[in-house]
């Protein structure tokens, strides 16, 4: 009995190391965790700066058809028209550490290597995951697209719709106000807010669905690692 009970206290301790290591081990991983396996990288993106008929890579699967096909069309209407070439990216999320922002900032650069091939480039890109937008715009475009004018776009044009959902409405939208502005027409700004249109809201965020499935997961690695050695215990009790 005696030689049972130190193999069981083994057996204890044994399980209590594995599980401390596994909860740690856990606990390490999870902000890389957090990244997507999905993560859109710039070599995703189809190089769209050669382009005369694509304007939009929807890499999120956010748009219709009939959406991207009408977006593609005002876009490149704002082309021939202007000379400026607008372009919209939309990415399944990014990987650790990345920002919409320095995504953006890499494309851009990757593609228009030169201040004077970018001085006449518009590029949107919006990241699903994060529900953010980025928005660069060439130096010669800025006097026909104020900063201001492109931050609008991107961060009301875009985010109002898609707060309620209407992925399509959103890029409609912006598109058009792009179209607008550049040609010279009145600028029909971002669409109206209503004052009950975010009062109430029962979904989470992003990140406050991640805390929340860490929590749980830490919760439940806890509890087994209290249970799994007592029902191991009483198990060789039985026995």
């Amino acid at each position: 009995m005696k030689v049972q009970l130190n193999t069981l206290w083994d057996w204890k301790q044994q399980l209590q190391r594995w599980l401390i290591v596994g909860i740690l081990t856990l606990l390490v991983g999870l902000p890389f965790w957090s990244s997507p396996a999905w993560a859109t990288v710039v070599e995703d993106i189809p190089n769209l700066s050669t382009s005369r008929s694509t304007w939009i890579a929807d890499k999120a699967d956010l748009l219709s058809v009939v959406t991207e096909r009408s977006v593609n069309k005002t876009l490149s209407q704002i082309s021939r028209q202007t000379g400026t070439d607008v372009r919209m990216i939309t990415l399944r999320g990014l990987n650790y550490g990345e920002t919409t922002d320095s995504f953006a900032t890499t494309l851009f650069e990757q593609w228009f290597p030169t201040e004077e091939s970018q001085a006449n480039q518009v590029l949107l890109v919006y990241d699903a995951r994060t529900n953010a937008p980025a928005i660069l715009v060439g130096q010669d475009t800025l006097k026909v697209l104020p900063e201001e004018t492109a931050q609008s776009i991107a961060f009301d044009n875009l985010l109002i719709p898609i707060r309620k959902g209407n992925y399509n409405e959103a890029f409609l939208g912006a598109g058009d106000r792009f179209a607008a502005v550049m040609t010279g027409q009145t600028d029909p700004g971002p669409p109206e807010v209503k004052a009950t249109a975010f009062a109430e809201s029962n979904f989470p965020t992003a990140e406050e669905t991640n805390d929340t499935n860490s929590a749980v997961l830490v919760i439940v690695l806890l509890i087994l690692a209290t249970a799994i050695p007592m029902l191991t215990y009483y198990y060789y009790q039985r026995s």
